[in-house]
């Protein structure tokens, strides 16, 4: 076919700082080998139809300077709406088929990929094409997705899908992206097939820390979740009640879990025993202050770490959707016990970011 443009991105999971991106905190989150196609060539009006043979549905509009939404989360529109912004035009308009093979709606963030590729393809099949780096690429979708929308997330799924291998992600004060190239085996993804609230967790994890945070700025406007420990939190537990302090207390505790992985990761005696290690102790954080796990996936990553994996946690905003444990050895078998618990088990390795195929 003429003109075919055909491009790639992976899923990712958050290997640590789960809940952090948004208040600004520091991520270490890793691509991996399950990624979203798009495969499409121009046409001669200037509308787009798009195949979604993955999920049985077809789309079709037209066209035009910014488009109204017609549903909640219109990203196909959104991602065009604000490249038309940027000086893209789309008179030829875009016939494509989308398939992939990440976990939908399960914390692999899906959704995220879908919008890189969307955004990468776009780029590629605008009436003048431009070659854009990932960085760009990252920070256009997380405009579409969740500045557009005034969605409750981060920047961490824009970043990791549109980059690849693993990274280093620093929001605040300003965009900071480090590449980290450890040398790490098989992870073993499991989707506990359970669907996840991911809108009302992220308001109950990310508001109540963001309230908590107020109430105690209030009494010390320089309180800072970059520089407090647990000892000058206690100062300010009256203020809070419980389940604010166990907010923030997994905040604190996750900051320096991520500190203690990203020296891991980048030293020459990195050990898998000792990531298997951090990732555990962060999904204890995550279970037991956060409150985002579930007794299924619990389960699964007991069973995945009594069948020899190093350690686990959940991954995504979680109540549902899927966990991971780190299984440089025993894989098959750790994916057998993740699929003795009910769940759907997939061996996965780091892999590159958004790439035209």
């Amino acid at each position: 076919m003429e003109n075919t443009i055909s491009v790639s991105t992976p899923g990712r999971i958050c290997l640590f700082g789960e809940h952090q991106d948004y208040l600004g905190l520091p991520v270490i989150a890793a691509a991996i080998s399950r990624r979203v196609n798009i495969k499409g060539q121009p046409i001669n009006e200037p509308k787009a139809i798009i195949h979604l043979p993955d999920i049985k549905r077809n789309l079709s509009f037209d066209i035009f300077p910014e488009m109204p939404y017609t549903n909640k989360r219109d990203y196909f529109k959104s991602a065009l709406n604000i490249l038309q912004r940027n000086g893209y035009t789309f008179q030829n308009g875009i016939e494509c088929t989308v398939r992939g093979n990440i976990p939908i709606n399960s914390g692999t963030s899906s959704s995220s990929a879908l919008l890189v590729n969307w955004i990468h393809f776009l780029t590629k099949i605008a009436d003048i094409p431009k070659i854009l780096s990932n960085e760009t690429i990252a920070e256009i979708a997380y405009q579409a997705e969740v500045a557009e929308f005034k969605e409750a997330g981060g920047m961490m799924d824009h970043y990791s899908t549109a980059v690849g291998n693993v990274i280093y992600l620093e929001s605040t004060p300003k965009i900071e992206v480090e590449t980290l190239k450890p040398q790490l085996g098989t992870f073993v993804l499991g989707d506990s097939q359970e669907p996840k609230d991911t809108v009302g967790i992220l308001k109950r994890v990310k508001y109540g820390v963001i309230e908590a945070i107020d109430k105690i700025k209030k009494v010390n406007p320089f309180f800072s979740l970059f520089t407090v420990n647990a000892e000058e939190l206690a100062l300010y537990a009256n203020l809070l009640n419980d389940d604010e302090v166990a907010l923030i207390e997994a905040n604190i505790a996750n900051r320096d879990i991520l500190r203690k992985a990203l020296t891991l990761l980048k030293s020459p005696s990195f050990k898998d025993e000792d990531l298997g290690n951090l990732l555990n102790v962060h999904h204890d954080n995550l279970r037991d202050k956060l409150k985002i796990s579930t007794p299924k996936i619990d389960r699964m990553i007991q069973a995945g770490l009594d069948a020899g994996a190093l350690g686990g946690k959940i991954n995504g905003s979680g109540g549902g959707g899927c966990m991971f444990v780190y299984a440089p050895q025993n894989a098959i078998e750790v994916a057998k016990a993740i699929e003795n618990q009910g769940g759907k088990a997939y061996l996965i390795r780091v892999d590159e970011g958004t790439k035209e195929d």
